[in-house]
């Protein structure tokens, strides 16, 4: 058993000179009680230090036994054999909660003879009665059922044989036999119910626990997808860009073109803030203290001109048609991210100036996108870094599905199905 209470002489430290009975009273009354709920509630064969207990119990119950043989007045007092039987019954109750049927055939194996001498009747009761109730509380129904009928019969035979008269006492006896197996039954449901409102607050939490692990991992894997996205298309367009003023520094540097290097310079400067404000946006929502569902704004299908038109900066040629005019939030943003990664794998692997075409229209309550383009470069599908992987995810946390591949005629395409029916605020 837990110790939840202080030694009194401890508790006799923490007293004031204010007030030195109040402080001892609120210290000990509430962790007493507690102390007496978990007994109670416990079951009794899983209780720490059970066999030491129940040895203080069996000595205490002795000399509550013999106390009665004493002093109360009912049959004879015990002889040196009846001091031996009644002491002997009490000796097996160290084991009453490990084996309790066993422990009470052998104390009746000692009281039956004990009270076919006419021995004192009252003094073996408390022992009994503590057996009967361990039966009932650590036992099934029919176990206790079985036990109180075999017990009223023995109780029956020896009252018939010892007290044939003794009809209201007859009545006492299994009154008593009867109301402690009830009282045992009780307390075995009632500590069932208990460890059935502490199984369930467990599980509940664990469940609770277990969502917010989830909503941890789903976000995390949402933040990665974004700063993928984000970083990947502005670093791939910024590389892009740097080497066609490269370029220029390098052709001609007797005829340089000025003005083709200060555009290139000036589409990285846009591309550089672009991507500072989406990171900061990001940043932002990861240090929102409020709704654990703050996200942010979504980017949505306004903005896959300015893909395009970035796309178009760095080199590529891009033709686009887009024949739907509204979408959820959260499908335009994952169809928003989608042409941005297939833009950016496109300015990256499908060699110089490719032909790329972005076409998005609904068809039976479905988002229809595919970005195609006809570059030679190297791309391995069998192999996907991260890009793949993020398009495939964003398809699948709207409800939808995407494939990516090399064409049999050349180039590359992006085809993904989403469903226009997500829920609002699925990202």
């Amino acid at each position: 058993m837990t110790r939840t209470g202080a030694p009194p002489s401890r508790r006799g430290a923490l007293r004031t000179e204010d007030d030195p009975v109040q402080t001892s009273t609120t210290t000990a009354s509430p962790r007493l009680g507690e102390r007496v709920m978990a007994a109670i509630n416990r079951d009794p064969r899983t209780a720490p230090h059970g066999m030491r207990n129940d040895a203080l119990l069996a000595g205490a119950l002795a000399v509550v036994a013999t106390a009665l043989a004493l002093l109360v007045n009912d049959g004879l007092r015990p002889d040196a054999l009846g001091w031996t039987l009644l002491l002997a019954a009490h000796v097996p109750l160290v084991w009453r909660r490990r084996h309790p049927v066993p422990v009470l055939l052998v104390a009746l194996a000692c009281i039956a003879p004990y009270h076919a001498l006419d021995n004192n009747h009252t003094a073996p009761i408390p022992a009994t009665m503590v057996v009967l109730y361990t039966i009932a509380a650590t036992g099934t129904v029919r176990r206790t059922l079985l036990t109180g009928t075999t017990v009223l019969g023995v109780t029956l035979i020896m009252n018939a044989l010892t007290n044939p008269d003794g009809v209201v006492e007859l009545l006492r006896i299994s009154g008593w036999v009867v109301a402690v197996l009830f009282i045992g039954i009780d307390v075995r449901y009632y500590r069932q119910y208990v460890a059935a409102i502490v199984e369930r607050a467990v599980r509940a939490e664990r469940t609770r626990e277990e969502e917010a692990r989830r909503r941890v991992a789903e976000e995390r894997l949402r933040i990665a997808r974004d700063l993928h996205d984000l970083l990947a298309h502005s670093i791939t367009l910024i590389g892009v860009q740097t080497s066609v003023a490269a370029h220029v520094l390098a052709a001609d540097p007797e005829r340089l073109d000025r003005e083709t290097v200060a555009k290139a310079l000036d589409d990285i400067a846009e591309t550089c803030r672009t991507a500072r404000g989406e990171v900061r946006t990001t940043l932002e929502v990861l240090r929102e203290h409020g709704s654990p569902d703050a996200r942010g704004a979504l980017p949505g299908l306004d903005g896959l001109r300015d893909l395009v038109e970035t796309a178009r900066l760095a080199g590529a040629r891009v033709e686009q048609t887009v024949r739907i005019r509204h979408a959820p939030p959260a499908v335009g943003a994952a169809a928003y991210r989608i042409v941005q990664e297939a833009l950016t794998n496109a300015v990256r692997h499908a060699g110089p100036e490719p032909s790329v075409r972005v076409d998005l229209r609904e068809r039976d309550g479905a988002l229809h996108l595919t970005v195609t383009d006809d570059g030679t470069g190297a791309r391995d599908a069998a192999r996907p870094g991260f890009g793949l992987v993020g398009m495939r995810e964003r398809a699948r946390s709207v409800g939808g599905t995407l494939v990516a591949g090399p064409r049999a005629q050349g180039g590359f395409e992006v085809a993904a199905v989403l469903p226009m029916d997500v829920m609002e605020g699925t990202r």
